[in-house]
């Protein structure tokens, strides 16, 4: 599984000192100091929930949040951020990003963060432009989807931060609709309440006669799968002549068509 690290832990002086680094930040421009604090509201926010395939819940929250933000000069004066959170919720971890901007008695200040949440505050970077200079510094707060940033800091002295790995275990799909499989091979298992073929294993409806099929006929299945059930039900049978080698049949699912697939999902 490919993973991408994200790690918001020492980097370098600027994570040790807590600062904010203005007025250039390449070869020998000047560098000088600035900080400031924020708080900033929910207002317009939506989120939408799933669980991924290793069972963890997972709540992703796009949202705009306003409020004021105090400290130097081209770090005060009313901010504005829009971000976007992706947070595990069964383990309290994830990540926030997006924009802000500071609208400044000199100007807007504005520019992006990337930062990781864990346990309700977040550690990260800012970056950006404060008028004609660049912007770099370090950002924490405590932080909630659904009310916002209170308690944040661009430099003087922020909070680090944790490390996490983002990984390619997506969500599963939450819909509520029928899935729908087939199989085809020999019977490996058969009885009154289930069927087995090519590794798919059905229950058989109650009332459904299946005395005329032995375990070894080579047969086709098909079978249904309702929301919230966790075995699929037998909806259809039906031979497909005998087979000489007795084999049970092998199971291949959403191959692409002509792989010799014998087990199929839709």
């Amino acid at each position: 599984m490919r993973r991408l690290v994200l790690a918001f832990v020492g980097l370098a002086a600027l994570v040790a000192s807590g600062v904010a680094v203005a007025h250039g930040v390449e070869g020998a421009r000047t560098a000088s100091a600035v900080s400031g604090t924020f708080s900033a509201a929910a207002g317009n926010v939506t989120s939408r929930s799933c669980t991924t395939s290793g069972g963890k819940s997972i709540t992703v929250t796009s949202g705009t949040y306003t409020g004021t933000a105090s400290g130097d000069a081209d770090l005060a004066g009313a901010i504005t951020l829009r971000t976007q959170s992706a947070i595990n919720t069964t383990d309290d971890v994830g990540t926030v990003s997006g924009s802000f901007k500071i609208k400044t008695t000199s100007g807007d200040t504005a520019g992006q963060l990337s930062s990781v949440y864990d346990g309700g505050s977040l550690a990260g970077l800012a970056t950006g432009r404060a008028g004609k200079s660049a912007l770099l510094g370090n950002v924490s707060a405590a932080f909630s989807p659904t009310t916002g940033f209170t308690n944040g800091k661009i430099g003087g002295g922020t909070a680090g931060g944790s490390a996490i790995e983002v990984s390619s275990d997506g969500c599963q799909s939450s819909s509520s609709g029928t899935q729908r499989s087939e199989a085809f091979g020999s019977i490996s298992a058969l009885s009154s309440s289930s069927i087995t073929v090519a590794g798919l294993t059905c229950s058989v409806p109650s009332g459904q006669d299946l005395s005329s099929y032995q375990v070894g006929a080579d047969v086709v299945i098909q079978c249904t799968l309702a929301s919230g059930d966790s075995t699929p039900t037998l909806a259809k049978i039906s031979a497909r002549g005998h087979s000489s080698s007795g084999s049970s049949g092998s199971q291949s699912i959403r191959k692409p068509a002509g792989h010799g697939q014998k087990h199929r999902r839709r």
